[in-house]
């Protein structure tokens, strides 16, 4: 798949993204509108730009093409309209999201065999590890691909995190990029009174890893440390980027606040959200 660099017109499919979003969320009146309205920016960057993928060709093992792991695998509504707007499969079953028997389940699920999916997330902790699986897997394979995965920092609380992340930098797992949203936010509260754990970066570097950092809601600087961190890798070295976000960013009562991790908006205000978002590539 060819790579949009155009600003604007990934700029015009972020709107549209978090329209899906919105509408994904407040139809299944369930889901986690704010941490995907989060990320928008860098999976539009992620599918539209960077990854070597194609989305016609869809294959579980992905040989020869870049691999995706949403650790954090409660905000699919985000990665369920990429996937969609940038073709894997068609943007009219975003009407489905979390219906029964529907492929779009509430967390990424491979039994129904949506195309883009390899593996069942969600459980928070594990996708780092079964990331650090991948990379190797394509090492012994003589693949050059590479393996991205996202993680949430309240996700950083899990023991089996540190566990990847020592073994990362203790084997140079140099073919991985780790990318932990960091917007301060979880269920319960703002991580410094749930469960505070300091600064992420130093703890990381403290196990072998090279560590970037990059505003999450800017594409232009997304593009611009997603790229850096591409051609870091094969140095012996692993990979992660410190990315700060906004939950909610984009639509202004959600914006900054934890009680729109996993809460979906009623009629009244997902008309709001949605008069503040763009309509740029058609309503599914």
């Amino acid at each position: 798949m060819s790579g949009i660099s155009d600003i604007t017109e990934l700029k015009r499919i972020c709107s549209q993204v978090r329209r899906d979003i919105i509408r994904m969320t407040h139809g299944a009146q369930s889901g986690h509108p704010g941490g995907s309205l989060g990320c928008t920016e860098f999976f539009v960057a992620l599918y539209f730009n960077l990854l070597q993928h194609n989305p016609r060709k869809f294959s579980i093992d992905g040989i020869n093409e870049d691999i995706f792991i949403l650790s954090n695998g409660h905000i699919s509504p985000v990665w369920y309209s990429v996937l969609s707007r940038s073709g894997y499969f068609n943007t009219k079953e975003m009407s489905t999201f979390r219906k029964i028997n529907s492929r779009l389940q509430g967390h990424p699920a491979t039994h129904e065999g949506l195309p883009g999916i390899r593996v069942a997330t969600g459980s928070l902790g594990q996708g780092l590890s079964v990331a650090m699986g991948a990379a190797l897997s394509k090492k012994l394979n003589h693949d050059d691909k590479l393996v991205y995965c996202l993680c949430g920092d309240g996700e950083m609380e899990e023991g089996q995190i540190w566990e990847a992340v020592m073994f990362g930098g203790a084997k140079k797992v140099d073919n991985i990029i780790v990318t932990v949203d960091v917007n301060g936010q979880q269920i319960d509260g703002k991580i410094e009174d749930v469960m505070p754990y300091g600064e992420l970066k130093p703890k990381f570097e403290s196990f072998g890893w090279k560590v970037l950092e990059m505003n999450g809601n800017d594409i232009a600087e997304v593009l611009e440390t997603l790229d850096k961190a591409k051609s870091l890798t094969g140095k012996k070295q692993a990979i992660a980027i410190m990315m700060k976000t906004e939950m909610g960013h984009g639509v202004d009562f959600m914006r900054n606040n934890f009680k729109w991790h996993g809460v979906a908006p009623n009629d009244e205000q997902a008309k709001t959200a949605l008069s503040q978002l763009e309509e740029t590539l058609g309503d599914y």
